[in-house]
């Protein structure tokens, strides 16, 4: 490994500012459930209060979402993390079709765990992250 760089930890999570916007949106829904009238309306923004909430305790709390060393990969979530050495786990580029756009994803394969990982989660474009990757596994 002649590159300096790959001797190191790599790491990616969500974008700060989008975990930041998860939680104003949760605060801003939360407070409007108390100002409108009508109860449908309510429930409707309660319900996208809690689910903005848990996307913002979500890329808070799984910070980073994925890191990577000439060891193995670690994969941080709500309840904990799990790491594979990279003899354990299958890492592979997916490139799958929806509305009309291509989206690429990481999966790790490492039996019975299938861990799906997009830009959201990363923070940064899979294809780039694979390619980090598949260099520390070398």
């Amino acid at each position: 490994m002649d590159n300096p760089d790959l001797r190191e930890m790599h790491s990616w999570a969500p974008d700060p500012p989008l975990v930041g916007l998860a939680w104003v949106l949760a605060a801003l829904g939360a407070g409007a459930v108390f100002l409108i009238g009508d109860a449908p309306g309510r429930l409707l923004l309660g319900v996208l209060a809690v689910a903005a909430g848990l996307a913002g305790l979500f890329g808070t709390v799984a910070r980073p979402r994925l890191a990577a060393d000439p060891q193995g990969v670690t994969v941080r979530g709500l309840t904990g993390r799990r790491h594979w050495a990279w003899t354990e786990v299958t890492v592979r580029l997916t490139h799958t079709r929806r509305l009309g756009r291509e989206i690429a994803t990481i999966e790790l394969d490492a039996d019975p765990d299938l861990v799906v990982l997009g830009r959201l989660d990363l923070g940064a474009d899979p294809v780039e992250v694979i390619e980090t990757l598949r260099a520390l596994r070398a």
